[in-house]
């Protein structure tokens, strides 16, 4: 066990209020953690770091359950190791959600009936600013109510100066190396947030569209054609076929006719077209489809944009200045019209990107845009799981991982907003383009002809340096030095893609080889408890905040790391929450009822011969569980350690020990003085133990026992290594007698209250001592002069007589038990039936078909039972 090395109060109390009130307890006590330093780590400290850097929740975000899930993990692995003697940091911040928050803005701009452009890019950013400082934020604030132990001296965000300057010293380094470069491409546009997106911001999903088959060219030098975009036929530059496809042979290298145009395009043959699918033809559009592109590059195609940002028509004729989707409508009426319509097929389900963030479909579009060379990059990334410098939990996500890190395209890196780290690339009069570091002089100025890139950086870029930025990097700092590399990296298998190999690519890079992380926890995302989803779309959408109102902070996180397996989603519902506010409970209870006993962890503990069995047996499963719980912490098994917790602290303590001891406290005398000591050291142990997942009641119920200041940095329980096998078995034995004879009494109907006399016979068992427990636990009265046993239970060794004459109607007992006998044996009858019929089987779904067998699986149960309590009862 541990010894308490803090500053004790004066002296432990044996107050606690009749109730647990978290309203009353956790603001307060959250603000005295803050406030006496806890939670702000010292670089200079010659403890061994332990650091963990939390996912920055966007500038724009409330608290969810998803946020407070990851939180609660995190809260949980840095409490412990805090209490371990760990220098601890878990350092704060938030992202500065480029798209997110100029959206933000703008709509506040239009309720004024004003456009960012109105303003100007210089009043639009300090509009930002203005926004950030009176909105933003408030989920840092909820954190405090969850009870995040986070370092709040060292918050960052992601625009702040420090982090600014280590964005542009990573571009200018890139940059120079030649990992960064400006080029035409296509990418993901989005015409309603109007920028670009990355690959990883595209949700595709199957929607309801239209294929239909063109012909292109006149007479013999036809060929058809099949898209689902027949908008982009205005820019088609080419037909490809496969060079092998003796069917188009003599069309390659010919020029055909383009309907709706007065143009020709060439026939290509390119071995990327596939000559088993459609008509074996492919229309090309090299500005917009990246496919084509790529034919467009090999055969030197002209790439012909035909819509504007927005996704307007703006090739000149009938369709100019209409949307893409009605431009779609109008171009195959008149390709109709001219006889050019060889098939339509509707509705054609197909998958179809959409921004991740609005929705709206996206536009593949030739464009000018900054890009970062990943093959190295990502190459790095790969190599340091494979060589095990980052280990990725559960271990069957690194398939995941690979698939992208080593398939992984550049990435797009400039948006065009105004909100964000503008790209420092200057451009001159004369056609030079110069990139300027952090301490690098602007090469000239407006009025020399000298102007910075108007587009910013993706939001991803300066989240990918977070792990070393937030540290005070480019700079040597104190903070860098003592806690980089980062210990774990808590965040959702969702992302793994979007962030973690961004971190893993620029950390290696900037900090020579040193991973970001040693270990990433990836965790599942929150359903509701059927399974779905949650959204803010959905009515099954929480707000934690309401739970931790009505339940407590405490029930919320034990809620969801009960929940928290590996990698796999975590269902939640609010009857679980209230369950947890239950245990919550019980813990104030139980801990109440001990110290108006006595319970205290003055002085050493007594020698094992000096304690009862009871005594024993509980510091013996106290010290195995401890081992189990460092053992679960260490793998990242938060539900299994939390269901170890759970079932040790309410059922072996608060229920077992606790009702066991009770007559020890009774008789009182030296007996009573040992376990109040034992009973003193297990709620010790068992508080510290729980107080990382739920550390308000803890803390509360800690210091009142133990006089100490504070559960944050208590020590750590450790495994003693007490061990007393004997002394398992004998109380396992003790439980088996009770729980037996209690079930019997339940099936009897017996009130849990009400008393039978009944002979125990316990002499050549190690049950004798536990006869007063036994007793009073089962509600046993001594026998009479007038005793008959009427129901004899052989348990555990010992047997237990009771005498029923006085207590149940026997004949009615029987005639009930009979009525349910019949019931049960029917309803096998008929399941049994129904399961021997070939018919119905073969017609029946799987799904009925498992719900009759469980039916009768049910019956036979029941009918065991029934014939047991039958073979139980005196006969009337």
């Amino acid at each position: 066990m541990t010894e308490n090395t803090q500053q004790q109060n004066p002296a432990p109390t044996t107050e606690l209020p009749t109730q647990y009130a978290p309203a009353e307890v956790e603001g307060a006590l959250y603000e005295r953690w803050v406030d006496r330093g806890y939670f702000t780590a010292d670089a200079n400290s010659e403890k061994e770091p332990y650091t963990i850097v939390i996912p920055p929740p966007n500038v724009t975000g409330a608290l969810h359950l998803g946020h407070a899930f990851q939180v609660t993990l995190m809260d949980a692995l840095t409490r412990r190791k805090r209490m371990q003697g760990y220098e601890t940091l878990w350092l704060p911040g938030m992202d500065h959600a480029g798209i997110a928050t100029q959206n933000k803005v703008e709509q506040q701009l239009a309720e004024e009936g004003k456009s960012r452009q109105d303003l100007g890019r210089e009043a639009f950013t300090d509009r930002v600013w203005q926004w950030k400082d009176e909105y933003g934020g408030r989920i840092l604030g909820q954190l405090r109510r969850l009870g995040a132990g986070l370092d709040w001296s060292r918050e960052r965000f992601t625009m702040d100066e420090g982090l600014s300057k280590a964005v542009q010293t990573i571009f200018k380094n890139l940059y120079d190396d030649g990992l960064i470069y400006r080029a035409e491409r296509i990418i993901n546009w989005c015409p309603r947030c109007l920028t670009a997106i990355s690959d990883i911001e595209v949700d595709y999903q199957d929607d309801d569209g239209e294929l239909v088959s063109l012909k292109y060219g006149e007479g013999d030098e036809t060929v058809v054609v099949a898209t689902t975009r027949v908008e982009t036929m205005l820019g088609d530059t080419a037909v490809a076929v496969h060079p092998d496809d003796e069917r188009y042979a003599h069309l390659i290298g010919k020029r055909i006719k383009l309907p709706l145009t007065d143009r020709t395009i060439p026939v290509v043959a390119d071995t990327h077209v596939d000559p088993e699918f459609g008509t074996g033809a492919v229309k090309v559009t090299p500005a917009h489809d990246p496919n084509d592109f790529a034919i467009g590059q090999r055969h030197d195609l002209e790439s012909m944009t035909i819509m504007d940002e927005r996704g307007v028509i703006t090739v000149h004729g009938p369709f100019q200045g209409l949307d893409r989707f009605e431009a779609r409508s109008a171009i195959v009426a008149a390709l109709r019209e001219q006889g050019r319509v060889v098939a339509e097929k509707r509705p054609y389900v197909h998958s179809v990107g959409h921004c991740s963030r609005c929705k709206t479909t996206v536009e593949p579009r030739l464009s000018l845009q900054w890009w970062v060379k990943v093959d190295t990059l990502a190459q790095a990334a790969g190599d340091a799981v494979r060589d095990g410098r980052v280990a990725l939990h559960p271990k069957d996500m690194e398939k995941r991982y690979f698939d992208w890190v080593d398939n992984l395209n550049d990435w797009c890196i400039s948006r065009q907003l105004w909100w964000g780290h503008r790209i420092p690339v200057w451009y001159g009069p004369n056609g030079e383009v110069v990139c300027v570091g952090p301490d690098d002089p602007i090469p000239g100025t407006e009025a020399e002809g000298w102007t910075q890139d108007e587009d910013v950086l993706d939001t991803w870029f300066s989240s990918g340096l977070w792990p070393f930025s937030t540290l005070g990097w480019p700079e040597k700092t104190p903070d860098l030095e003592k806690f980089y590399s980062t210990d774990v990296l808590v965040t959702g298998h969702d992302i793994i893609f979007f962030w973690v190999v961004r971190m893993m690519m620029f950390g290696l890079y900037a900090m020579e080889d040193q991973v970001p992380f040693k270990t990433v926890a990836l965790t599942g995302l929150v359903r509701d408890e059927f399974g779905k989803k949650m959204s803010k779309s959905n009515p099954n959408a929480v707000d934690p905040l309401d739970w931790m109102d009505a339940y407590g902070s405490d029930a919320v996180r034990f809620t969801l790391a009960t929940g928290a397996n590996p990698g796999a989603d975590v269902p939640i519902g609010e009857d679980w929450v209230k369950a947890s506010r239950n245990f919550a409970n019980k813990i104030w209870n139980a801990t109440r009822f001990a110290l108006m006993n006595g319970a205290t962890v003055e002085g050493p503990l007594p020698a094992p011969e000096a304690m009862t069995a009871t005594d024993r047996w509980i510091l013996s499963r106290l010290n195995k569980t401890v081992a189990e719980v460092d053992a679960f912490y260490d793998d990242f098994q938060f539900a299994k350690l939390s269901d170890a917790l759970y079932h040790f602290a309410w059922d072996e303590v608060f229920d077992w020990y606790v009702e066991l001891s009770k007559t020890t406290f009774f008789k009182g005398g030296e007996q009573a003085k040992v376990s109040s000591r034992v009973l003193g050291e297990v709620l010790d142990v068992t508080l510290r133990l729980l107080h990382p997942i739920v550390p308000f009641v803890t803390e509360t119920l800690w210091t009142t026992l133990t006089g100490g200041e504070t559960l944050v940095i208590a020590e750590w329980p450790k495994d003693s290594g007490f061990r007393d096998a004997a002394a398992e078995s004998e109380i396992e034995t003790l439980q088996q007698v009770i729980t037996e004879v209690r079930r019997f009494r339940a099936d009897q109907g017996l009130q849990p209250g009400q008393r039978v006399p009944a002979r125990l016979v316990l002499d050549g068992t190690a049950l004798a001592p536990h006869e007063a427990a036994i007793r009073q636990l089962l509600r046993l009265q001594p026998e009479g002069d007038a005793f008959s046993a009427t129901a004899t239970l052989p348990v555990g060794g010992a047997q237990v007589a009771l005498d029923l004459s006085g207590t149940i109607d026997v004949a009615a007992e029987r005639k009930r038990l009979a009525k349910d006998l019949a019931a049960a044996e029917k309803e096998k009858a008929q399941a049994t039936g129904k399961l021997g019929n070939e018919g119905f089987l073969a017609k029946a779904p799987d799904a009925v078909v498992d719900k009759i067998r469980g039916r009768l699986t049910k019956a036979d149960e029941d009918i065991a039972r029934i014939q047991q309590q039958l073979e139980r009862l005196p006969q009337a």
